[in-house]
């Protein structure tokens, strides 16, 4: 008998755990990368690779996927990576990415950040303003319409995506018109129940989220803490709008409803879905009923973002 309640479609994951021994990271994101660059763009979908120059200027990433027939300007979701904030992007991101660009459809723009702990906070998120800035400043040449750009990410992209967010509005950069938070990691206090609870769940679990906290903020909060942990952020109000997704065994999930509620609480319109029997990272199941009706959830919140601001996502 197993401990949790799994879904069938996630059982053959139940005993893995998501390994970050620092020692052993770059080895670990080596085989990663290669994996992830391995794997083509999904069909009618086209990447394109350029180099800009991020925090402090240094050299960053960014692979833009876009629908290969459009040809007219088209909104743009910013793709913030998970991965403890410690590991490259896993191939079945890509599959992720090519959906949110064709289904939307819209380009989308995947920020390769600099990783902890050789980098830690604030490095990853002043990456990922630099591509914020660098799409800003160069929409009209990529294709991108300027009032149309909202930012993504899943797990600790979440966090970088949330931060983002609230990184823009107090430096007055041009508004974000929508956020997208998958299991979302949101706040380095690690006292919610889920959090106390879910020591041992597959893929992800609290002892994890501990270490990888430590090694993301191990220079410290240089600046306003909710930039890194945005359940801690100062202020929530004029932030855009947001489509919130957990996972139910997973220790991250009571902090991204959390989130999603406060967001509600002060006037910011969220739409919660909440995911059963599934695990953190549960779109490796790539083949998965759950997983392709996730999808479609968070492509028709895009969809309304970009396509339907005038109707106002659930509360």
């Amino acid at each position: 008998m197993t401990k949790y309640p799994i879904h069938p479609d996630f059982k053959k994951y139940e005993k893995i755990k998501t390994p970050i021994p620092e020692r052993l990271l770059p080895l670990m994101n080596g085989v990663i990368e290669r994996s992830f660059n391995k794997r083509p763009p999904e069909p009618g979908v086209r990447e394109t690779r350029i180099i800009i120059g991020g925090y402090q200027n240094e050299p960053v990433e960014l692979i833009i996927y876009e629908p290969e027939a459009s040809e007219e300007r088209l909104p743009c979701l910013i793709y913030l990576h998970g991965g403890a904030f410690v590991l490259k992007s896993v191939a079945f991101h890509k599959r992720l990415i090519c959906d949110y660009a064709s289904h939307t459809p819209c380009k989308v723009v995947f920020v390769d950040y600099r990783l902890a702990p050789q980098h830690p906070f604030p490095v990853a998120l002043e990456d990922c303003y630099a591509a914020l800035h660098w799409v800003y400043q160069n929409a009209a040449e990529i294709g991108i319409d300027p009032s149309r750009i909202g930012v993504g990410g899943d797990s600790a992209g979440g966090a970088l995506a949330a931060g983002l967010c609230l990184m823009a509005r107090d430096r007055r950069a041009p508004a974000l018109c929508f956020q997208m938070l998958i299991y979302p990691v949101t706040d380095a206090r690690l006292n919610t129940h889920s959090m106390k609870e879910y020591i041992d769940t597959p893929l992800w679990n609290a002892r994890q989220n501990e270490k990888m906290w430590k090694l993301y903020l191990k220079d410290g909060c240089s600046l306003e803490r909710g930039y890194a942990s945005p359940m801690e952020a100062a202020s929530f109000v004029n932030l855009p709008p947001a489509y919130v997704e957990v996972a139910e065994f997973d220790c991250l999930r009571d902090e991204g409803i959390l989130f999603a509620e406060t967001l509600k609480e002060n006037g910011i319109m969220a739409e919660l879905h909440q995911t059963k029997g599934t695990i953190h990272g549960f779109e490796i199941a790539e083949d998965s009923a759950i997983v392709r009706q996730s999808l479609d959830k968070r492509v028709e919140a895009l969809k309304k973002a970009f396509y339907h601001s005038e109707i106002e996502l659930n509360r």
